[in-house]
């Protein structure tokens, strides 16, 4: 799955060092934000793309966040579709485009070429040969992003070839234009401008034949001449002779079927997801442990693994990109980051352990002649794949990890994470995991059985930044408040998930109620009381809806509803034993320290005194949330005139209403009055309406 190639890579001319695709956000380097450049240098990669439909295919099981999920739909990128291969115009040379909608194939009138499409070169004719060269070096000088943006003004160049639409025999010309990019698909596109409005504005711009082939549920079959009337949708054939009249789901399962046939194309599946590229040019990160003998590099000598991990042992392969590497010998691994002064990275593309010869200079593991280490390290996110894995075995020196212990623990069964890293840190270590399980190294193939994304916290309105001086030093509200305050609002402030608006009125307010918490356990120790009816539901209650929000990460609801109990035993002067003591017990995620205090004082005469943090959790009972009575609310033409407290015993509708109508509060308002009718919202609502 490792390989060494030269490509087009994502370079950071601040950090001076290569980015993986999934490093680079809106153009810029997720490290840094400096605008990202491309460049051609020799690198290693991974094979992630042969695990992409594995990768894909897992997702809809994984219990993670739903945008997680999502993001990592969107960027392994799923297409179906087909290649067409068109014939290029007084040349042997031939076209091939991926689409995904060869319904609207009657419809094509162009075709667009990325800049570094080595077509360009073969197609571009005498006359247009120094305005395409001009083109395609001003293209190089901005980002993928930059190129891809929707809405910005497409530009491009005419090459003076043609290629042929199969099906009609147009003449399509051939353009080269920046917003196609290399790296997608086959480097090229077909425009249908009638039908996709990227297209359409190209046309536009340059004159290009718009040819409507698609017509939509407003019926209109007139000719397109402005974006409002592209056609993106679903709708039904026209101009597009043995598909007319068909749906465009059908067209394009008949339209693929047909071009595979006269062999003008093939079905192909695509996928955004490229290869992990994984070398770095800078001191931090391991040593990538190879060697590079150019002697074996001469003779196409390489070392090569099997797909279960095993030694094929030394191989000639003339075509192999990895002619000459070795291992390390295991014997001399980890291959240590050696001392160096200078350990900034240069311009060049260079690693700074370039300049340390002594160390670079080694021996060829295989004939013994001289050799030379790589000089890259590996990203760090490469590490943060598989730490977990590590985390069962650190005492362990002589092998990645101990395999009972794994079996043990993992894989891991709660993990809290922010979103940012959906592509990159979880996609890699779904992609490392599935990677150890086909070498024999684990039994499951998905690291995380369960993913929560973060909320994020906010202060006054905006993400917190030095620059805004809104930055917020926990240590000063701990100093303050302590730090069983600020854990409780901070999971208080608002949904896990989506975080919330840090405010010193807030944190205030969760002070006082921990003080009142305080309050009520000293006024109750040693002087406990016996449990109503009431209070018997009121902590049944609590316990369930804490219980049932707790393992989904609903602490804000949790702490409301341990704030709703509270106000019920803040009534009583002193409380039952049981009633305290499971309290605290679900109090104590969020203050861990004043209820250890007032569990020790609970627990004093034990002779065995344990931590609350180690006591058994509460356990509701669904007998007790049965309700012995209800509060009825009374309404009169839907104004609130009464409320009433009745057993729930043998309450139906009709003694309901009997008994709002014997209201005294009620009777004035209804005496005289005509009812016209009765509404009854059970055990909760009588409205009696008069006129």
């Amino acid at each position: 799955l490792a390989y060494r190639k030269n490509a087009p890579v994502n370079f950071c001319p601040k950090d001076l060092t290569v980015l993986a695709d999934e490093q680079v956000i809106d153009g810029k380097c997720e490290r840094c934000g400096s605008e990202v450049e491309k460049r051609n240098l020799t690198q290693w990669f991974f094979q992630i793309t042969h695990y992409s439909e594995r990768l894909l295919k897992n997702i809809p099981g994984l219990d993670w966040t739903e945008k997680v999920k999502i993001a990592q739909t969107n960027w392994i990128g799923k297409k179906e579709g087909i290649e067409i291969t068109y014939p290029v115009e007084h040349s042997s040379e031939t076209v091939t485009v991926f689409t995904t909608r060869p319904d609207t194939n009657f419809g094509a009138t162009f075709i667009a070429l990325a800049p570094e499409n080595p077509l360009v070169e073969k197609l571009t004719t005498p006359e247009n040969k120094k305005v395409v060269e001009e083109y395609i070096a001003a293209a190089k000088l901005k980002s993928d992003v930059e190129r891809e943006t929707e809405g910005k003004e497409k530009t491009g160049v005419f090459t003076g070839s043609y290629a042929i639409n199969h099906l009609t025999g147009f003449k399509m010309p051939i353009w080269v234009s920046d917003f196609v990019l290399m790296g997608f698909g086959t480097g090229a596109l077909v425009g249908v401008p009638a039908h996709d409005l990227r297209d359409f504005h190209f046309a536009a711009k340059f004159g290009l034949a718009i040819k409507r082939v698609v017509v939509g549920k407003d019926g209109d079959t007139s000719d397109i001449t402005d974006e409002k009337q592209v056609q993106e949708e679903e709708g039904v054939m026209i101009n597009s002779d043995f598909l007319d009249g068909m749906d465009i789901h059908d067209a394009t399962k008949k339209i693929i079927d047909y071009i595979s046939e006269k062999g003008w194309g093939k079905r192909v599946t695509t996928y955004h997801l490229r290869d992990w590229l994984i070398s770095r040019q800078r001191y931090w990160g391991p040593p990538i442990p190879l060697v590079f003998c150019e002697a074996c590099a001469a003779k196409g000598i390489c070392y090569e693994m099997n797909e279960l991990g095993e030694s094929k042992g030394l191989i000639a392969r003339e075509e192999s990109n990895m002619a000459g590497w070795f291992p390390v010998p295991e014997s001399d691994l980890p291959v240590l980051l050696p001392e160096l002064e200078d350990w900034k990275p240069t311009a060049d593309g260079k690693s700074p352990l370039a300049r340390l010869t002594n160390w670079v200079n080694t021996t060829c593991p295989n004939c013994g002649a001289a050799a030379t280490r790589e000089t890259d390290v590996s990203d760090t996110f490469l590490d943060s794949a598989w730490y977990f894995l590590r985390y069962v075995s650190t005492d362990i020196e002589n092998a990645l990890f101990d395999m009972d212990r794994v079996k043990k623990w993992l894989p891991v069964t709660s993990y809290i994470g922010g979103a940012e890293h959906s592509v990159l840190h979880l996609l890699y270590s779904r992609f490392i995991t599935m990677v150890l399980k086909d070498l024999g190294h684990l039994d499951f193939e998905e690291p995380f059985a369960k993913f929560r994304a973060h909320g994020l916290i906010i202060k006054d309105g905006a993400k917190m930044s030095k620059s805004k001086g809104n930055v917020i030093n926990p240590d000063d509200y701990v100093k303050k408040y302590g730090a069983d305050t600020l854990r409780c609002y901070l999971g208080f402030v608002g949904p896990f998930a989506q975080g919330g608006d840090f405010q010193d009125s807030g944190i205030e307010g969760l002070n006082k109620f921990l003080k009142r918490v305080w309050v009520m356990a000293q006024r109750t120790l040693g002087n406990y009381s016996e449990m109503t009816k009431e209070r018997q539901f009121a902590m049944h209650k609590a316990i369930k809806k804490v219980s049932e929000e707790m393992p989904e990460l609903r602490f804000n609801t949790s702490l409301a509803a341990l704030m709703e109990w509270y106000n019920v035993l803040s009534k009583e002067e002193t409380i039952a034993k049981e009633e305290l003591e499971n309290f605290i017990k679900m109090l104590a995620p969020f203050a861990p320290h004043i209820t250890e205090e007032i569990w020790s004082e609970m627990q004093k005469n034990e002779k065995d005194y344990k931590s609350i943090h180690v006591s058994s959790w509460p356990v509701y009972k669904s007998e007790f949330l049965e309700k012995s009575s209800v509060t009825l609310v009374v309404q009169v033409n839907g104004k609130i005139r009464d409320s009433i407290d009745v057993s729930v015993d043998g309450l139906t509708e009709e003694s309901a209403v009997s008994l709002a109508k014997e209201s005294s509060k009620v009777q004035q308002w209804i005496a005289n009055k005509k009812i016209l009718k009765t509404i009854y919202v059970p055990q909760k609502i009588v409205n009696i309406v008069v006129a």
